[in-house]
């Protein structure tokens, strides 16, 4: 998402009067190993909903989440409703799944025996090993991820291209043994969130409470989160939402800055088959980081002089990216 300068979506998003503040959480270590989904909730986005609106003065914000992210994000917007909470105006889910009833190819690695499995090793550690993860993703994508690099790389001695992508792609992170086992169960396994089953912070998460506007991304040929599973969320919220695909994959579908040989769909209404919306979809060249910045400045109220860096309660620590990125 803020990768070298002119293929970032934090550098559109500022060029686009907006204040941009990121949430990274740290990479877990054994000493992790109970660290719940409750608490990345209530710890995570939900405690930056504080420290932001005590830095601007601003009463509402805009939420931008991708991948499990965004999963978080809309668990996020279920647990904001249920308290009462109304801070949050509109949400941006990138390649997220909500409804896990099709998660495609990777539905073969989270059936009851593969996550028991995973569960025992976690159990050991304390967390998954995000190199483990990672390696999961690239099978996926044999071709392109491991083999494309055995050939020119073992066979033909070549070097690895510089390329920031590839960088994002390799840097992988750990999942703390509890909330990894948690999020398996209940998303992939149960389906909790989809069927307004799933229970965070002594709250129970109900989709159809959900009223922030819905921003949707999807990748043509995403291999981890496939575009058709995410359209599904258009159908589990009652809220206003604007589902748009994106060309390329799980990665470079998101990092899609404007380019004549980018392309990307549009259209309403949103049924409920996704084949029936590509159909009367509209092809558009260009990138959707052009279309969301139409959308977001309609929910991004009246602009006015940003604020400093950080408040007197919430000093700045250190530039970015912050000196937690390289513990180990």
């Amino acid at each position: 998402m803020d990768l070298a300068p002119g293929r970032s979506f934090v550098q559109w998003v500022v060029d686009h009067g907006h204040t941009v503040f990121a949430i990274s959480y740290r990479n877990p270590d054994a000493s992790m190993r109970d660290v719940t989904l409750d608490a990345y909730l209530l710890e995570g986005p939900r405690i930056a909903l504080d420290v932001i609106g005590e830095i601007t003065g601003a009463p509402r914000v805009n939420i931008v989440g991708l991948c499990l992210g965004g999963t978080l994000t809309t668990m996020l917007l279920a647990y904001l409703e249920a308290v009462g909470d109304q801070r949050v105006r509109s949400a941006t889910l990138l390649n997220t799944l909500v409804d896990f009833s099709e998660p495609g190819v990777l539905g073969a690695f989270t059936d009851q025996a593969s996550v028991e499995r995973l569960e025992r090793k976690m159990a050991r550690r304390g967390y998954l090993e995000g190199r483990e993860m990672a390696t999961t993703f690239d099978l996926l994508r044999a071709n392109d991820l491991v083999w494309n690099y055995v050939v020119s790389n073992w066979l033909l001695g070549d070097d690895p291209p510089a390329f920031d992508i590839l960088a994002w792609n390799a840097d992988s992170t750990r999942m703390p043994a509890a909330m990894h086992s948690f999020y398996l169960r209940t998303c992939y396994m149960e389906n909790q969130l989809a069927r307004n089953r799933m229970e965070l912070a002594g709250a129970q998460l109900n989709l159809d409470t959900v009223t922030a506007d819905l921003y949707l991304i999807g990748a043509q040929t995403d291999h981890i989160t496939p575009w058709t599973s995410s359209y599904k969320t258009t159908q589990l919220l009652k809220s206003n939402a604007r589902f748009v695909l994106s060309s390329s994959g799980h990665i470079a579908g998101i990092v899609n800055p404007p380019s004549p040989k980018t392309r990307y769909w549009t259209g309403d209404p949103t049924p409920p088959d996704p084949a029936a919306w590509l159909a009367a979809a509209r092809e558009q060249q260009g990138s959707w980081w052009q279309d969301w910045a139409e959308w977001a400045k309609r929910q991004g109220g009246q602009r006015k002089k940003p604020p400093r860096m950080g408040s007197d309660a919430h000093p700045a620590l250190a530039d970015a990216p912050g000196a937690y990125v390289r513990e180990r």
